[in-house]
């Protein structure tokens, strides 16, 4: 069965184009041109990724507040920025209201179609048959495989694709230092570090809401992040 996926931009030509270049690859294709028509087709029936602009229509900022919404209906579903703005403030927005990757339009399609094949393969690598013993045990944290859950001192925290991802590859090696190559390399992202450094916030930022005294990731200034634990 096809992998679905929504794409959600105002400009008729431009959303025609990439659903029909989408379709040619083998995807399904639900297209919308606004915040509220993606939001109600979402809540009747959530795709397997949602490709999302910031500007739609009338409201400027309709993409971030879509990004929201979708991420509460579901924590874990893959969501990807598309858009013209490329200044560092709406990429580093983007990230912190769970976006998991973030492209101008200027991308290729090859190099977008990459970008989504990384997140289906981390999709994927959830949903493998695991043996039950594949589960991460860190003095507080408890992270398991199976069930795509993380928790810190019994709190569950909703962490987005690449943060579970980036928790995993940190709390797998305590004490170990991993440079954002790696990081990037374990969340399977091709981003720069700067985009890393904003995920990464992210994650500690959702410790730290369950835990004001969370200082297990450790930035190891010049070389990476490290768990300590």
């Amino acid at each position: 069965m096809p992998r679905r996926i929504a794409l959600v931009e105002d400009e008729p030509a431009i959303r025609a184009n990439y659903a029909e270049a989408l379709k040619r690859h083998g995807y399904e294709v639900a297209a919308y041109e606004g915040r509220r028509a993606a939001l109600e087709a979402f809540r009747a029936r959530l795709p397997d990724l949602a490709i999302i602009d910031i500007g739609l229509g009338d409201d400027a900022e309709g993409g971030f507040a879509l990004c929201r919404e979708l991420r509460t209906l579901a924590p874990q579903l893959p969501i990807v920025f598309l858009t013209a703005r490329d200044s560092d403030f709406d990429v580093v927005s983007g990230l912190r209201m769970g976006a998991d990757d973030y492209l101008t339009k200027g991308v290729s399609l090859p190099h977008l179609l990459a970008r989504i094949g990384a997140l289906f393969r981390r999709v994927d690598a959830l949903r493998e048959e695991r043996p039950v013993e594949e589960k991460i045990l860190r003095g507080s944290l408890e992270l398991d495989l199976k069930r795509f859950s993380v928790h810190w001192k019994a709190s569950r925290l909703d962490l987005t694709l690449t943060e579970f991802w980036i928790v995993h590859s940190l709390a797998r090696h305590p004490g170990h230092v991993k440079n954002r190559e790696q990081l990037m390399r374990d969340a399977e992202l091709v981003v720069d570090d700067a985009t890393i450094t904003s995920h990464v916030k992210r994650v500690r930022a959702k410790f730290l809401a369950v835990d004001a005294e969370f200082k297990a990731i450790e930035t190891v200034y010049g070389l990476g992040y490290r768990w300590q634990g």
